[in-house]
C-alpha cells in the first residue's frame, strides 16, 4: 500500500487505506476500533484490547505503529517499492523496516491470541497512527492533544526502533530504546537591503546568512554522554572487553558497522544545515534570505543547546521554530524492560540487552505529553553483516524473512509478561 507522506504542506495519499485494512483484520477478530482523521484521509486507528482474563488493575500498555512511509523513487528500486516482493530471503519493500513490519506483527500476533483464547497480562491499546514521518502533528501528537482519554490510562509504551541486534565480536546486543533526542528544526531568517548586484551593498542579506550559517556548522559539539548513551558504550566496552573513554570512542564505533553514524550522532547535539533559499535573478540582491537547520538536541538540554545556536545570530539574521519536539527519556531496569529481556532470551538465550539513545524522532513525542513512558522495542534477530540502519529511508528497504518470524514469537511471549 502506497501510504507515502509528502510533509504536511503537500497531499499524498494518505493513510486512510492502511488503516481501513487495520481495522478490517481487527474487526474479523472482534476487536472493535475508532478511526480519527486529523484531516481528510490523514488516519489514525485507536483499538482498545482487554481480553478476558486479563488483569484489569494493572494499567494499560499502549502498543504502537505507523502506516505511513517516507516517499520512494521507483526507478531508483531494484523492486517495485510497493510489491511487498520476497527476495533473496527479505521482504522488500517501503515501510520494510520503517515501520510496516511491525504493524503486521502486531496484527498478527494480536489476531493469533484472540482465535486461540491467550489472554495478555494487561488490557491493550492498539494504536496506528499517520504522519510519523513528518514529525506526528497530524498523528500521535494530534491524537494526544484532541483524544488523551483514548489513551489515558496507559503508564508505558512499546514501539519502533528498538529491540534489533548488533553483532559485536560474536554477541548479539539487542538495543532498547529508552531516550530519544529533542528536535529543533530551525530557520534563520537574514534581511538586509535589496539592490542591484553589480554594485557594492554592505547590507547583503544572502552574505551575511552564510557567514551565520557556516559559522553554525563548524561549531565544534562537546560530546555530553546521556545516561542510555553511557550504558550502551558499556556495554560494548564490556563486549569487546576494553574501558571506552573520549579518546577511543570514535574508533571503537568504527567496529560497530553502519550502526555508528546513529550512535556518533547522540554523543553530543547535532545542528545540520538542510535548506537554503534567496533570490529570484542573478543579477539582484534580494532583501531576504533563509536557511533551514535539523537541530537534535539530549534529553533535558534544550535550553543549552538553543543558548549556543542564539549566540552565532546576529543583528541582521532572526531564528524561527518550524518544529520544536521535547527529547524523550524512559526508565531502565523496570518490570517492562525485564519482561523484554526474558521473551528475548526465550528464543535468543545468550542475547545482551541494552537501553540507547536515538538521534531521531518517533511517535513517543506525542505520547511523552500524557507522560507515558516509551520504549522501542522491535525485537529483531538481524545477520551480523545486515546494515539494518542503511534501510531507513534508505534504496532497495528490506528486512530478513527470519527476522520477522523471530520478532512475531518473542513478541508474542512479551505480551505474557509485559
Amino acid at each position: 500500500m502506497d501510504t507515502s507522506n509528502y510533509g504536511p504542506d503537500i497531499e499524498g495519499p494518505g493513510e486512510r487505506h492502511a488503516a481501513e485494512y487495520v481495522a478490517g483484520k481487527l474487526d474479523e477478530v472482534g476487536i472493535s476500533v475508532e478511526v480519527l482523521e486529523s484531516r481528510p484521509r490523514r488516519t489514525t486507528l485507536v483499538a482498545s484490547w482487554e481480553p478476558e482474563g486479563c488483569d484489569k488493575s494493572i494499567p494499560a500498555l499502549l502498543v504502537h505503529g505507523h502506516t505511513d512511509v517516507v516517499p520512494a523513487i521507483a526507478d531508483e528500486w531494484s523492486v517495485d517499492p510497493f510489491s511487498g516482493e520476497i527476495k533473496d530471503g527479505c521482504i522488500w519493500g517501503r515501510g520494510a523496516v520503517d515501520m510496516k513490519n511491525f504493524d503486521a506483527v502486531i496484527l498478527a500476533v494480536v489476531r493469533d491470541r484472540v482465535r486461540t483464547q491467550r489472554p495478555t497480562r494487561r488490557p491493550m491499546r492498539l494504536v496506528f497512527t499517520a504522519d510519523e514521518e513528518a514529525g506526528g502533528s497530524l498523528g500521535s501528537i494530534w491524537l494526544a492533544d484532541n483524544h488523551p482519554d483514548l489513551i489515558a490510562d496507559c503508564t508505558q509504551a512499546v514501539g519502533e526502533v528498538g529491540g534489533f541486534s548488533l553483532t559485536v565480536e560474536g554477541q548479539r546486543l539487542y538495543l532498547i530504546q529508552t531516550a530519544e533526542k529533542g528536535i529543533a528544526w530551525l530557520k534563520l531568517i537574514a534581511e538586509g537591503t535589496a539592490g542591484h548586484g553589480s554594485m557594492r551593498n554592505d547590507d547583503n542579506a544572502v552574505a551575511e546568512l552564510v557567514r551565520v550559517v557556516t559559522a553554525l556548522d563548524s561549531h565544534v559539539w562537546p560530546a555530553t554522554l546521556h545516561p542510555a548513551q553511557q550504558a550502551f558504550l558499556d556495554n560494548v566496552g564490556e563486549t569487546l572487553d576494553i574501558q571506552i573513554t573520549s579518546s577511543n570512542v570514535e574508533e571503537t564505533l568504527t567496529k560497530l558497522g553502519s550502526i555508528a553514524r546513529m550512535v556518533g550522532a547522540t554523543m553530543s547535539h547535532t545542528l545540520t544545515p538542510t535548506m537554503l533559499e534567496a533570490g529570484y535573478k542573478a543579477n539582484v540582491i534580494p532583501r531576504v534570505a533563509t536557511a533551514c537547520l535539523d537541530g537534535r538536541y539530549l534529553p533535558g538540554r534544550k535550553e543549552e543547546f538553543l543558548d549556543i545556536v542564539r549566540g552565532y545570530l546576529s543583528e541582521k539574521v532572526r531564528m524561527e521554530f518550524i518544529q520544536e519536539q521535547p527529547g524523550v527519556e524512559a526508565e531502565w531496569g523496570t518490570t517492562l524492560t525485564d519482561a523484554m529481556a526474558a521473551s528475548v532470551r526465550e528464543f535468543d538465550p545468550t542475547a545482551k540487552l541494552t537501553p540507547y539513545l536515538m538521534s531521531g524522532g518517533t511517535d513517543a513525542k506525542g505520547w511523552a505529553k500524557l507522560g507515558i513512558q516509551c520504549y522501542g522495542f522491535t525485537p529483531l534477530k538481524l545477520p551480523p553483516d545486515f546494515e539494518f540502519i542503511s534501510m531507513f529511508h534508505g534504496v532497495d528497504e528490506r528486512v530478513p524473512v527470519e527476522s520477522v518470524e523471530f520478532c512475531t514469537d518473542v513478541f508474542d511471549r512479551f505480551l505474557d509478561l509485559a
